[in-house]
């Protein structure tokens, strides 16, 4: 469809990479904020404050089930923009939430509706661009994305200490508001009438099934399942961390910023190996390194060996291992997974990413819960999956 009319090279990428930090913004932002949430709303169990981030997560994963498969039934922009308008119609609940359990379920919808922006902002992409010309303008997009992670913690602790943590979700509504116009007002729709597909569920239930009787499809997704598990525990717990074992609660976000731009190497890493080693390779290896870095360090705490001079930087080093390990693993897992099934693609991708995305919440959540004031829970929870994960990619 490249006679559709195309924006500008350098707009496009930033109205993807826009698109794209909905989800970004939508967890980072929110990092800083979990002590003021267990503070005010669940005050007898602090720990629960954490569900705000696997919530979400969850959230996310339902709907990019169903967000492609809408895509390709009623337009691009039509369901971004339908799925922004529920993300803002989310966040107004949030801001007005007086209960952890009202917060939790206002922040499922609002991951739901965040699925939008961040799916099938890719069709669009590939409505527009293919080959090495997509890969060419995915590689800068990611470059623009990746800052956000570095610097949502930083705005969501700005926010707070200016107008509270209820405001934060007041920065989501124009977020959202503000990439809604741009992309109503400038992106030309990609997928015309005549090339829709109407809507079928009977459709997804066929590509679930077609899934699971490919192997290396089945050991991917629970692969990922179990990758991103670490990560969003990871993620609840790492606030507490910071503040309760390191006292570095005030300069968190200022460490995030590093963590984020310290972990962009995994992906540059596997850009510049993945040709001559394949992706199975660099997959086992990244899991066999990070398994045992993390059993390293584990025994290490556990026994109180580990120097206090030495505690933070340890962690703060492992931290940055952990996130370069998407980089090294995630998009290879991906591809090795559409391999066999380039004829539905797009469900595929929809039915794959949702399956792990919903898994992983489900693991994740025992971890962060059992965060007690120390790095062990979350590194003991870590090593579980990333030693499952290698012993699962030399399957592959």
């Amino acid at each position: 469809m490249t006679d559709i009319k195309r924006l500008p090279q350098g707009e496009f990428i930033a109205l993807i990479a826009a698109l794209f930090a909905t989800i970004a913004i939508s967890i980072d932002a929110m990092l800083p904020a979990l002590p003021q949430i267990a503070a005010s709303l669940s005050p007898d169990a602090p720990n629960r404050a954490q569900l705000v981030v696997t919530s979400f997560v969850f959230g996310m994963g339902l709907g990019t089930l169903f967000a492609g498969p809408l895509a390709d039934a009623f337009g691009r922009k039509s369901v971004i923009m339908f799925g922004t308008l529920l993300y803002a119609a989310a966040s107004i609940a949030c801001y007005f939430a007086n209960t952890l359990d009202f917060l939790l379920i206002a922040r499922v919808i609002q991951g739901i509706g965040a699925a939008a922006p961040r799916t099938v902002s890719m069709a669009l992409m590939r409505d527009l661009y293919k080959g090495r010309e997509m890969a060419k303008i995915m590689s800068f997009v990611m470059m623009v994305f990746i800052m956000v992670p570095a610097v949502a913690p930083l705005m969501g602790q700005g926010i707070i200490s200016l107008a509270g943590w209820h405001a934060i979700f007041l920065a989501y509504i124009l977020f959202a508001a503000i990439t809604t116009l741009w992309l109503g007002l400038r992106q030309p729709e990609t997928l015309t009438p005549a090339n829709r597909r109407p809507l079928a569920i009977a459709s997804l239930l066929s590509a679930t099934k077609e899934l699971f009787s490919h192997r290396v499809i089945t050991i991917s997704i629970l692969t990922q399942t179990l990758t991103l598990a670490a990560l969003f525990a990871s993620l609840s717990s790492m606030q507490g961390i910071f503040e309760q074992r390191f006292d570095r609660a005030a300069t968190f976000p200022l460490w995030f910023a590093f963590i984020a731009v310290g972990s962009s190497l995994g992906s540059i890493t596997n850009a510049k190996v993945v040709m001559r080693l394949g992706m199975r390779k660099v997959v086992v290896a990244t899991y066999a390194g990070m398994a045992t870095l993390t059993l390293a360090l584990l025994l290490i705490n556990a026994t109180g060996l580990m120097p206090e001079v030495l505690a933070f930087p340890s962690h703060l080093l492992w931290s940055i291992a952990l996130f370069a390990m998407m980089g090294l693993s995630m998009g290879n897992l991906n591809a090795l997974a559409m391999e066999p099934v380039g004829h539905i693609a797009g469900l595929a991708a929809s039915v794959t990413s949702a399956l792990a995305t919903v898994g992983s919440v489900l693991l994740a959540v025992p971890v962060g819960l059992a965060f007690n004031g120390t790095v062990l829970p979350l590194m003991i929870g870590v090593f579980i999956y990333t030693g499952l994960s290698w012993g699962l990619a030399r399957k592959l």
